[in-house]
């Protein structure tokens, strides 16, 4: 019996799909996206000392997805090896966690990226990976159903049918 992934799909071609190549899904840009790469800003102060600080372009790319995991589980994302060299990014909270409850109608997924270049970036471009991970707070029946599961299958759903948490950072930081 496989453990299900409730996916919606809230843009095209944005499906993930489980490679049988790898034990990582990829995930796709939901947009297209082109950010300037990284400037330097020179400063004079009064007494002629100077400092000079880069700037880099950042942007939380939507992935067009919202998903649901079983109880018991969590998310793990990444960048994918190819992302700099490709697209000039670098996923800024690398890795990155999604834990169960963040599975809303409208939870939609997204990168954060910071440029390391000019970007461009063309909608259904794939640019990070993720799995599942049993997560601290899992039972010790879900870790049992885990050990004797035969992977994971994604279900694609109308709707995941749980109330949106709020979206990225809704709890704020204190």
């Amino acid at each position: 019996m496989k453990q299900i992934i409730k996916v919606k799909v809230l843009t095209e071609r944005c499906l993930p799909v489980i490679s049988e190549d790898g034990d990582w899904i990829d995930l796709r840009a939901a947009e297209d996206v082109h950010l300037d790469g990284p400037y330097a800003v020179a400063r004079t102060r009064k007494g002629g000392e100077s400092s000079r600080r880069v700037i880099f372009a950042t942007k939380n790319i939507p992935l067009g997805i919202a998903m649901e995991l079983p109880a018991g589980f969590l998310f793990i994302f990444f960048w994918r090896s190819s992302s700099n060299k490709k697209f000039n990014i670098l996923q800024v909270n690398s890795p990155g966690v999604i834990d169960q409850p963040y599975c809303g109608e409208d939870d939609q997924w997204h990168m954060p990226v910071m440029a390391t270049g000019e970007v461009n970036i063309q909608k259904g471009d794939r640019i990070c990976q993720f799995r599942i991970h049993l997560s601290q707070k899992a039972t010790f029946w879900q870790k049992l159903k885990w050990l004797f599961s035969s992977g994971i299958k994604i279900e694609v759903v109308d709707s995941l049918g749980n109330p949106n948490r709020g979206g990225l950072g809704h709890s704020g930081v204190k």
